[in-house]
């Protein structure tokens, strides 16, 4: 196994040695870098842990194969970059967030309208 920061080996019941994950304390960052996906960021007590994420996910061995916990990590990795992707473009959009659903949808009504101002104006004078 390659060595990697996240993954700790321990001896197993049976006496052999398996491999589970050294920490679920993982903070994920989302940030925009002027193209179209996001560039996620991986944190664990202030160090960068990208790279160490990266050799896991997409290395030769499935980490499935020989990480104990590793399904678990997964899921918690995925709801947090979720929860930073939402949080990321929360800060691009013009929708109000303090709004009840109903009235988010006759925000967005309303935008539209008025976007759709210039263009009606154009019709007519024409």
């Amino acid at each position: 196994m390659k060595i990697n920061r996240l993954v700790t080996q321990f001896q197993k019941n049976t006496g052999e040695a398996g491999y589970r994950m050294a920490t679920f304390d993982i903070e994920v960052i989302a940030k925009s870098t002027g193209g179209l996906a996001p560039t996620i960021l991986y944190f664990h007590d202030n160090q960068d842990v990208t790279d160490d994420i990266r050799s896991l996910r997409f290395g030769l061995d499935s980490p499935y194969s020989y990480i104990d916990d590793y399904d678990q990590f997964q899921k918690m990795l995925y709801e947090k970059e979720q929860r930073a992707i939402n949080n990321l473009y929360d800060t691009f959009s013009i929708r109000p967030k303090n709004m009840s659903t109903s009235k988010q949808v006759l925000w967005s009504f309303g935008v539209l309208l008025l976007m759709a101002i210039p263009l009606l104006v154009a019709i007519i004078l024409r």
